[in-house]
């Protein structure tokens, strides 16, 4: 069973039934959000009779959901977003007769609503006397929804609220908790701090024209998603693109080189791990003409001066930075790649020919290779998704060894 903390920036929608077991979601609720997870909280009228929605609402500092057809809610966040918001639904406790309701598939309150509307797990933590727990109706909806991919934690066994001893006692938090980091994946950055420079930069020539590159960005916004999606905090420093940040990234938009420069030495100050996958434009004009320049004659001369190196910046003023470049390259890949990883001083660097059509800028395929001073690893052409889920894949490791080497080092 995995022991390490994956539960970081999960979503978690916490559905509290009517048993007398349900004091033991609070301390549930404060573990998970001691965690890292942003948990949401749905009671059934019945939960209300053994604890008050407005605990959950100071643990949680959120609202608390009671009603399915609740006018105030559906403004804020109405039922189907709930259900699209959460990475999982945990019901704790779950009753005899909500278990029931949920084998048979009624949408009969906010929360059987919200089961049926979700693609995401559902995980339930049963709680109720011995003898409910052993009937055969109770034993048939819990072996149907175990059929159905519901998740099903507990319950345990010992002294009952009601004086019976038995099997139906809802498990305590921490045993929640451990059972729920196998439903999510391995964390394998889990609380790492991560800034990830991405797209293109655009230098100004003049108000309506500036020089820039082809660079769609997309590959950066998809090893922030896979960072977030490894338990990591993510920061997306992006230049312009059609893109959409995505969900649970700090996204800062940048221009020019410049303001790159700028925000990711800000940022590199918090972060463990940098990447820089922008695709940086190499030079500027000297000056940016303050009006269009008119096209009077049949040729213009721009004065050009090179930009700053940003990862170069950055760890020059961060040297216990992890740092990742990218190498972008029409000819001589693995060369010129590790040219630059020995002379950016760099800890991985990964490479991918852009001169193929099928692949690398403005398409949705790359094919890279990652390196460092002593591995080599490569990927064929796959979609930018799936490439940035396998450098990370391969980056944590690396840096997980790193970061150990340097400590006892």
């Amino acid at each position: 069973m995995a022991t390490s903390n994956n539960l970081n920036q999960r979503r978690i929608l916490l559905g509290i039934t009517g048993s007398v077991a349900a004091y033991k979601s609070a301390e549930l609720a404060r573990e998970l959000i001691r965690l890292g997870a942003d948990v949401r909280v749905v009671m059934t009228e019945s939960a209300t009779a053994f604890i008050t929605p407005l605990t959950f609402q100071a643990l949680s500092g959120h609202a608390v959901h009671t009603t399915l057809l609740d006018e105030e809610a559906e403004r804020g966040m109405g039922h189907i977003e709930l259900a699209k918001w959460a990475d999982l639904i945990l019901v704790a406790p779950a009753s005899a007769n909500f278990i029931a309701r949920l084998n048979q598939g009624l949408a009969d309150d906010l929360l059987t609503t919200l089961c049926l509307a979700t693609d995401s797990p559902i995980a339930i933590a049963p709680a109720m006397n011995q003898a409910m727990w052993r009937d055969q109706s109770t034993q048939e909806n819990i072996h149907a929804l175990s059929n159905k991919n519901f998740h099903l934690l507990g319950p345990a066994s010992g002294d009952q609220a009601c004086g019976d001893t038995g099997p139906g006692r809802m498990l305590e938090a921490p045993d929640i908790i451990q059972s729920l980091y196998p439903l999510f994946n391995s964390g394998a950055l889990q609380n790492v701090n991560i800034t990830i420079t991405a797209g293109p930069t655009q230098e100004a020539i003049d108000p309506v024209r500036y020089l820039s590159n082809h660079s769609s960005g997309k590959m950066g916004y998809a090893l922030a998603k896979a960072c977030v999606d490894a338990g990591a905090n993510v920061t997306l420093i992006s230049g312009p693109t059609s893109l959409t940040a995505p969900d649970r990234v700090n996204c800062i938009h940048v221009l020019s080189a410049l303001e790159m420069l700028d925000a990711s030495l800000t940022q590199a100050t918090n972060s463990h791990i940098f990447i820089a996958c922008a695709a940086v434009a190499d030079y500027r004009p000297v000056t940016a003409a303050s009006q269009k320049i008119k096209k009077d004659s049949d040729s213009l001369t721009l004065n050009l001066v090179k930009n700053p190196d940003i990862i170069s910046e950055v760890t020059s003023s961060q040297p216990s930075l992890f740092a990742v470049g990218f190498a972008a390259e029409t000819e001589n890949l693995l060369k010129n790649a590790e040219k630059k990883l020995a002379r950016k001083n760099l800890d991985v660097i990964v490479a991918n020919d852009v001169s193929q059509s099928h692949c690398g800028f403005g398409v949705d395929i790359n094919e890279v290779a990652l390196l460092t001073k002593d591995s080599k690893h490569s990927l064929p052409a796959s979609p930018k998704t799936a490439v940035a889920e396998w450098i990370i894949e391969h980056l944590a490791p690396i840096y997980h060894s790193w970061k150990t080497n340097k400590t006892h080092g």
